[in-house]
């Protein structure tokens, strides 16, 4: 989902269509659902705080447990939050110490009157707390308090920590707090639409069980993002979204570091960024607008402004229809427009120092996070080189042609196209992320620069990760009648852009960039099968809430 234009392919149609029937007959069974569910959750919820508030009333010991009243809520007293341990710190070196933990509780388990275990989870991870009756401390009411704690209540829980001699299976830390004090801070409903136990699961889990002849839910994506905030709680989620801010801070920290400036463009703009229909229009005071599909033009006039290197990371709009794995309605573009001194490599020199930095950088200091994310998705780690492999488009036609493929050497590559080039290169340079470079030019957005020696090719390139392209980048035209010329030939209203163009025509340096989207990287870095799945609120064709 580059911000550069893309052209949908031509492969695209079956899986939109399919895609598409799937998700409304999903969404109208989801809907269907939810009114059966509210009720029958605020009836659940009032017999249980009716029966836990009398309970706790006859217990002396009630002071060590109970519902938090809305009062100490509302930032009654300030606290010192040294004295919190976040559930991800909790190990072997805190044996015997007392700890404050919050967190959610992710299962309850009475076993007998006098003890209780809470497994309580915290940013994916998760903790087993363990509630014994014990004299002037723990109650047998504090007991049955914790087992009839409803699933993803948050708690706040005191303790002692303390190691088994024997590992535990089910949670992250392998340590026990032994309670002293629980009380709970909000009450989830006793039933959930999804549970995380079951959106937690990996595929592999549910065949093995099936095999096993047991039947284990599986939560469909429909579900999953109709009850977003709840699908946001599994380990794999809290470790894509982490992974997804890192890959930000990298690449804003590298950029800076390379003497480039962010900026931030316009998203509401006259005419459309990049030509074609697949733009959101809108009316702006009577006048035609519509959303930017990607800040070019804009960061194109910083560089005729001298700022000679920016950045920007930013909302992108399409309106395609586009029903696939890989596209969405609005991402997340990661933009850089730079000076050029004398070769459009200059610009595949950025990318390939930025993307190797921040492939080591997520391998080194994500690697909890990315172990959460293959427990539930299992991906082979990417492979890539240290200096990224760069071929031209006639290269990749040639490997195509030898491998039985024939491509228009002046057209673009289909899905397929891309996948099977992507598997021809892991096989013959033991990689797959590389640069693709002097495209067609007639395939190119307007404003790319033709090749001196064959004007039927382009000063440009595609960068892809395990077959799918992630990048556009290219030297841009600088010389305002050449844009004229290319943007009346890709049918664009040259009137719509006008201050554009007229940027030029005050004295523009030569220059190029390229743009990629956030949500495709982190997808394909993670091995994931669906855009969807490092989107945290997707919106694609059919998806405008939640």
């Amino acid at each position: 989902m580059s911000s550069e234009s893309e052209i949908p392919k031509p492969d695209q149609e079956g899986e939109d269509e399919s895609s598409k029937s799937a998700s409304k007959k999903a969404a109208k069974k989801e809907a269907a659902k939810q009114e059966k569910l509210r009720r029958r959750q605020e009836a659940a919820l009032a017999a249980a705080a009716a029966a836990s508030s009398l309970s706790i009333e006859e217990d002396p010991l009630a002071a060590n447990y109970g519902n938090i009243p809305l009062q100490d809520l509302q930032s009654k007293v300030e606290a010192d939050l040294k004295a919190w341990t976040q559930v991800g710190d909790l190990t072997h070196e805190l044996k015997e110490k007392e700890v404050l933990i919050r967190g959610r509780a992710q299962t309850t388990r009475a076993v007998g009157k006098n003890m209780a275990f809470v497994v309580v989870r915290e940013k994916g991870f998760t903790v087993q707390c363990v509630v014994t009756a014990r004299p002037d401390v723990v109650s047998k009411q504090m007991v049955k308090f914790a087992a009839g704690l409803s699933r993803e209540s948050i708690v706040d829980i005191h303790g002692v920590v303390s190691v088994p001699s024997v590992a535990i299976k089910g949670t992250t830390q392998q340590v026990e707090i032994q309670v002293s004090k629980l009380y709970c801070v909000d009450k989830a409903m006793p039933t959930l639409p999804i549970n995380i136990e079951d959106a937690s699961r990996s595929e592999k889990e549910i065949e093995e069980a099936l095999e096993a002849g047991e039947q284990l839910v599986r939560v469909n994506q429909d579900t999953r993002l109709n009850y977003r905030v709840l699908d946001f709680r599994t380990s794999a989620n809290q470790g894509i979204f982490r992974i997804q801010c890192q890959v930000c801070n990298i690449f804003r920290q590298f950029l800076l570091s390379e003497d480039f400036v962010e900026i931030h463009t316009p998203k509401l703009i006259a005419g459309s960024s990049e030509g074609g229909s697949a733009v959101f229009k809108l009316d702006y005071k009577g006048q035609a607008a519509c959303l930017a599909q990607s800040p070019q033009l804009h960061k194109q006039m910083a560089i005729c402004g001298d700022f000679g290197r920016v950045f920007e990371i930013g909302p992108v709009f399409r309106a395609e229809d586009s029903y696939t794995h890989r596209h969405l309605c609005e991402f997340t573009g990661l933009d850089v427009e730079m000076e050029i001194k004398q070769h459009y490599t200059e610009v595949m020199d950025i990318v390939d120092h930025l993307f190797v930095t921040m492939f080591d950088h997520l391998n080194k200091k994500c690697s909890k996070y990315l172990e959460a994310v293959g427990r539930q998705y299992p991906f082979e780690p990417l492979k890539y080189l240290p200096k990224t492999l760069r071929l031209r488009f006639e290269e990749g036609v040639q490997m195509l042609k030898e491998a039985g493929v024939e491509i228009d050497p002046y057209g673009d590559l289909n899905t397929e196209s891309e996948r099977k080039l992507g598997q021809l290169v892991l096989e013959k340079y033991g990689t797959e992320f590389y640069i693709l470079h002097r495209y067609p030019l007639a395939v190119r957005p307007f404003y790319t620069m033709p090749c001196y020696d064959d004007p039927k090719y382009s000063n440009s390139f595609d960068v892809f990760i395990r077959g799918e392209e992630i990048i556009s980048g290219a030297q841009r035209v600088n010389v305002p009648e050449l844009l004229v010329e290319r943007a009346q030939a890709c049918g664009i209203d040259v009137s719509t852009i006008s201050t554009y163009i007229d940027s030029f025509r005050y004295g523009a340096p030569p220059h190029g960039g390229f743009g990629a989207g956030l949500e495709r990287v982190v997808m394909l870095f993670c091995g994931l099968n669906n855009i969807r799945k490092t989107s945290l609120f997707p919106r694609d064709p059919l998806r405008i809430a939640p």
